[in-house]
C-alpha cells in the first residue's frame, strides 16, 4: 500500500513540479523553489480606412502602430515563454506584424522579430528586490504595444513616438505592500536594441510606480542619454508621468503627460523641446461592452521626434472615440474612429496637402 501510495504522489509531484524523491522518503518542495515555466501568445489583427488615401498604403510616418491602409492585417502576433521559480526569471517572445516592422525598422537581422528576451535574478531572500538584463518592455508610458492592455484601439501620438521596447539592465524593487515599485535602468539608448553605430555612451532610465489603493496608479518615468554617433552627440532628457483613475465600477480615467528636451547640436547649450497630454475616460456599458474617448495634442516645432519641415512643425490636435465588445474572455473586437487636426498641412487628402486626417480602424485581438 505504502508504495503505491508513494507511486501516485510522486506522478502528481512529476506534473505539478511540487515534489521530489530521496531514497524512500517524499520531500514536498517549497512553492518558491518551484520551477515554472508558461507559454502564452497573442494575436492582434485589423482593417484601417484612411480618408486621406495614402498612395502607399502606409499611414503617416508619425504612426507606427495599426498603420496600413485599406488592408486587412496583423499587427502584432507573438509566442512567448516565461520561467519564474521566485529566484531565477526569464522571458523570450518572437513576434512579426505590421508593428514589428515599423518600429524595429532600425535594427539587424533576426533582431527585428525580437518582442522580448530577458533574464532576472533576486538579490534577496527577504526584500522583492531583482536585477534583470536583456530587451523588455519600455518603462515608459501608459500604453504597450499589446492592444488588448490598452484603453483605445490605436496608439495615442505620445506612445507611438516614444519607446515601445529598451534593451539594457535594470535593478528593481517592489514594496512587501505592493504599493510601491522603483526602478532604475542602463540603457543601449531611446527604443535601441543595438547601439547606434559610432554611439559611445550609455543611457539611464528610471520608474517610479505609487498604488495607494486599488483605484489609483501615479508613474514618473524618465530617459537621459544620447542616441546619436559621438560626432553628432546631443543629449536627450525626457519624463513621463500618468495617473490612472478608477472612478467608479463603471467609469475610469486616465491623464498622461510628455515632456523632453534635446541640445540642439553637440556641445550647445540651447536644447529643443517638445511635450503631449492625453486624456482618456472609459465607460463601461456593460460587463463585456464600453465605449472610450480620447483627447490629446503633440508639440514638436523643431521636429526632435516629428520632422515636419513645415514653418510651426509638428502641432496637431487628436480625438477618437471606440467601441469594445468582448466576445469571449480571451477575445476582444474593437471599432475607432479617429481625427488628428494640425497647424500646418502636414498631411495628404487625396494627393493634396492638408491639416486634417481621419481614418476609421477595427481590431479583433485573441490572447492565450
Amino acid at each position: 500500500m505504502k508504495n503505491n501510495i508513494t507511486a501516485l504522489l510522486m506522478a502528481v509531484g512529476a506534473i505539478t513540479g511540487t515534489l521530489a524523491q530521496t531514497n524512500d522518503s517524499i520531500v514536498v518542495l517549497p512553492q518558491s523553489e518551484v520551477p515554472s515555466l508558461t507559454f502564452s501568445g497573442y494575436i492582434e489583427t485589423y482593417y484601417t480606412y484612411d480618408f486621406g488615401q495614402p498612395e502607399s498604403n502606409t499611414r503617416p510616418g508619425f504612426i507606427y502602430s495599426h498603420n496600413r491602409h485599406n488592408e486587412v492585417a496583423l499587427n502584432l502576433g507573438f509566442i512567448k515563454a516565461s520561467y519564474d521559480n521566485g529566484n531565477v526569471r526569464g522571458n523570450l517572445a518572437l513576434m512579426g506584424g505590421s508593428y514589428a516592422n515599423a518600429n524595429l525598422a532600425a535594427e539587424d537581422g533576426v533582431m527585428k522579430n525580437i518582442y522580448e528576451a530577458n533574464a532576472g535574478v533576486k538579490l534577496s531572500k527577504t526584500a522583492n528586490l531583482w536585477v534583470d538584463a536583456g530587451v523588455f518592455a519600455s518603462h515608459i508610458g501608459f500604453e504597450s504595444a499589446i492592444g488588448k492592455d490598452c484603453q483605445t484601439l490605436t496608439r495615442s501620438i505620445l506612445a507611438d513616438n516614444s519607446p515601445y521596447y529598451e534593451s539594457g539592465a535594470k535593478l528593481s524593487y517592489t514594496s512587501p505592500s505592493g504599493k510601491w515599485f522603483v526602478s532604475g535602468l542602463v540603457l543601449n539608448g531611446w527604443q535601441r536594441i543595438q547601439r547606434v553605430e559610432g554611439n559611445r555612451t550609455l543611457a539611464f532610465g528610471h520608474q517610479l510606480t505609487y498604488k495607494p489603493s486599488a483605484r489609483v496608479t501615479l508613474n514618473s518615468s524618465s530617459f537621459a542619454g544620447n542616441d546619436k554617433p559621438v560626432a553628432e552627440k546631443r543629449m536627450r532628457y525626457f519624463h513621463n508621468f500618468y495617473g490612472q483613475f478608477q472612478v467608479s465600477g463603471k467609469f475610469s480615467l486616465t491623464t498622461g503627460f510628455d515632456i523632453g528636451a534635446e541640445q540642439k547640436s553637440r556641445h550647445s547649450e540651447s536644447y529643443s523641446s517638445w511635450y503631449s497630454p492625453v486624456l482618456i475616460a472609459k465607460y463601461a456599458l456593460t460587463d463585456k461592452a464600453s465605449l472610450t474617448a480620447r483627447g490629446e495634442y503633440y508639440a514638436d516645432k523643431d521636429g526632435v521626434i516629428i520632422a515636419t519641415g513645415t514653418r510651426n512643425g509638428f502641432k496637431t490636435f487628436g480625438y477618437s472615440v471606440n467601441f469594445d465588445y468582448s466576445l469571449y474572455t480571451n477575445v476582444i473586437w474593437r471599432i475607432e474612429a479617429r481625427t488628428l487636426t494640425s497647424k500646418d498641412e502636414i498631411f495628404m487628402m487625396n494627393g493634396s496637402p492638408s491639416n486634417n486626417n481621419t481614418f476609421i480602424s477595427t481590431a479583433l485581438a485573441l490572447s492565450f
